[in-house]
């Protein structure tokens, strides 16, 4: 019993440390627990194209869980996707079919009591070909930006000159890509190919303006020969891209319309300029007879009564009067006296000459039966005592020595007979006044003035007709002026030419009649004949206009620079600026000039409102006026005043209704039922 409580004591003991023990045992396992632990080995993983499988490592001591690629059909496996400790993390992806984009996912790891861990998934998109980066800049083509200048083709002279400005986006342009820009004129099916230019990226190695990657521009320009073939056309640009070996083409891009012709409606006749006739339809003219007398005395010397000058005189009043187309208009008689003092009373020596030969000339003319000029009414008188204006004007026409020293010593005499005087002492000195002036003034003079009335102009057009030799120069060259018939003017100009060749002025005349029914070679010969027998300005001007209808402008200039400055001169320098495309140089020569040109100029430097003023100041009924009126109105939003105009000018014109129609200064009426109406 002793033995039984012995060991029911033992085992209480043992059984009190064992649970003592095991106490300490626990309350020390409870002190010294880890905390929750979750680490990846790789933040990044990295696939190439091909895809493929890639591991990382998980670090943990609790149970955790991966998510966020669910959706992700491009990572086909994240294995395993939870787990609890350390585990090797398997992630595989498929391959990237894309050239464009690379491929970016994130792993999360998550446990409880911690936080999160993330890996990124990258895959690399596919490798661009050369191919692939062309089409790249083929399909963003539309954000390039293409400016023209001007906005609308225009031919200026000869050509179509424009500039074309490309400015390219930034990272637009490869680096290693070479462009090339062709510009191309497209009427209908028809091409015209125009010079090209390069552009290169900023790797490529060449001498072509370079666009950089960030961005950038180039311009050109072009001077295009104008072809009427192109006169409705458009400007389109066509562009090929090169990159290594292969090249690409762009879809064709319309840059402007085209192309404004307005200039070739520039009248390029010239004007050539008629030299002018001296024909007066009525002229007048003047007999004149004197009687000489003996120094000092007033007796009429039968001599005198009898010579040559009077009896020619006699015979021209009487000539004069037997001819209609001759009127006597005034009759007068004057009886003078030398200036000098040697006779008695020069006042009545005068007039006792003037009786003696008014009594001559009155016998005379009334047996001649021309009484009604020395008729009282008819006919008036003077007298003048002192000569002094006849001495002068014979002393300056004579050979007497010392005259001019004579002459002044005696002007510084004012009083007549201080100088009547002082003539009388020089004439002691200088034998040869007494001999050969005294006697030339000594005299009484009659003159007969009369009126001539010539041809009218139905006379000179009625005698060409019958016989145009009898006509004299002056009246065969106003024949000319006489009519506006071309083909006439031309045949009175080749009469007057073969009537009177040595006159400069009938074979410019016949020159520029020949240039105005359009035979400008034959012109030019009549004006080569005519600058031989007179090289003026009129006929320089005439060689320029034949030189101007020729094309040699350089010529023409030549000529026009030393043929003065006539309205002719300076229309023919304007018109030639304005075919030369010179506008402004144009509007100055033409100044004031109400001619088409001149309104033209004005509207092709888009002086529109002062073209039309000069338009409606042209006095004629030239289509070409209204075709002009009928652009201000399109240029000008002025519908009425377009299509009026441009209705006239159809009618009169079918050269112009046919223009109409592929003019692109009415290409906004184009689709107009109205306009259609009118060029149909």
């Amino acid at each position: 019993m002793y033995l039984l409580q012995t060991i029911k004591l033992f085992n209480m003991k043992n059984f009190l440390f064992i649970a003592a023990l095991i106490s300490v045992v626990l309350a020390g396992c409870k002190k010294d627990k880890e905390p929750p632990e979750l680490r990846v080995t790789a933040k990044k993983l990295e696939f190439a194209v091909e895809g493929g499988t890639k591991t990382f490592e998980v670090k943990s001591n609790t149970a955790w869980t991966i998510t966020g690629y669910t959706g992700t059909a491009w990572i086909t496996s994240v294995s395993p996707a939870s787990g609890k400790g350390n585990e090797t993390i398997s992630v595989t992806v498929s391959a990237n079919p894309s050239k464009t984009d690379t491929r970016r996912a994130t792993l999360t790891l998550t446990a409880q009591g911690i936080s999160s861990k993330k890996v990124e998934i990258e895959q690399a998109e596919a490798p661009l070909l050369e191919i692939d980066i062309l089409e790249m800049m083929k399909d963003k083509a539309n954000d390039v930006i293409y400016t023209v200048n001007p906005a609308v083709l225009e031919l200026i002279g000869n050509y179509v000159n424009f500039s074309i400005n490309c400015s390219y986006p930034a990272e637009y342009f490869d680096r290693n890509v070479v462009m090339t820009l062709t510009p191309v004129l497209r009427s209908g099916s028809d091409e015209l190919i125009l010079d090209t230019y390069k552009v290169q990226g900023e790797n490529v190695d060449g001498d072509n303006e370079v666009i950089k990657y960030s961005g950038g521009s180039s311009d050109f320009s072009l001077k295009v020969d104008y072809r009427s073939d192109f006169q409705l056309s458009e400007l389109i640009l066509k562009v090929t891209a090169t990159l290594g070996g292969e090249s690409l083409d762009f879809e064709p891009y319309k840059l402007a319309d085209g192309i404004i012709t307005t200039s070739l409606l520039a009248e390029k006749t010239g004007k050539p300029t008629y030299a002018s006739d001296k024909y007066i339809p009525i002229t007048y003219d003047t007999y004149t007879a004197d009687i000489k007398y003996v120094m000092c005395q007033s007796d009429v010397r039968a001599s005198e009564t009898t010579k040559p000058e009077i009896i020619a005189f006699t015979e021209a009043v009487i000539a004069a009067k037997a001819n209609a187309r001759i009127n006597f208009m005034t009759a007068h008689i004057t009886g003078y006296v030398a200036p000098s003092d040697e006779c008695d009373d020069n006042v009545e020596l005068a007039n006792n000459r003037l009786a003696t030969g008014k009594e001559f000339f009155i016998n005379n003319f009334n047996a001649a039966g021309v009484e009604e000029i020395v008729n009282p009414i008819f006919l008036t008188e003077s007298v003048v005592s002192e000569d002094w204006d006849g001495f002068k004007k014979a002393m300056e026409a004579s050979d007497v020595r010392d005259k001019a020293l004579i002459l002044r010593v005696l002007s510084m005499y004012s009083d007549p007979t201080v100088r009547k005087r002082e003539i009388r002492n020089i004439s002691a000195a200088y034998e040869e006044i007494k001999e050969k002036i005294f006697p030339l003034l000594d005299r009484t003079e009659m003159t007969v003035n009369v009126e001539i009335i010539g041809l009218s102009d139905s006379e000179i057009n009625a005698q060409f007709d019958s016989d145009p030799s009898k006509l004299k120069l002056e009246e065969i060259l106003y024949a000319g002026t006489l009519t506006l018939d071309l083909n006439r003017k031309l045949a009175i100009y080749q009469a007057a030419a073969r009537q009177y060749p040595n006159d400069y002025r009938t074979m410019n005349n016949l020159g520029v009649a020949l240039l105005n029914v359009g035979r400008t070679s034959e012109a030019k010969i009549a004006l080569n004949e005519a600058r031989i027998l007179e090289d003026n300005a009129i006929v320089k001007n005439n060689l320029a206009v034949v030189a101007f209808r020729e094309g040699n402008f350089l010529a023409a200039e030549e000529f026009l620079s030393n043929a003065g400055s006539s309205d002719d001169v300076k229309y023919n320098l304007g018109s030639i600026n304005l075919i030369q495309g010179h506008y402004s140089e144009a509007i100055s020569l033409f100044g004031n000039q109400r001619e088409v040109n001149a309104a033209l100029a004005k509207l092709l430097v888009n002086q529109n409102q002062e073209a039309l003023s000069t338009l409606n100041l042209i006095n004629n009924d030239d289509a070409l006026v209204y075709y002009l009126k009928a652009i201000v109105g399109a240029r000008t939003q002025n519908t009425d005043l377009m299509m009026n105009n441009l209705r006239t000018a159809c009618e009169k014109s079918a050269v112009l209704k046919a223009n109409a129609k592929k003019d692109i200064e009415f290409g906004k009426y184009f689709q107009d039922n109205e306009f259609l109406s009118i060029v149909q």
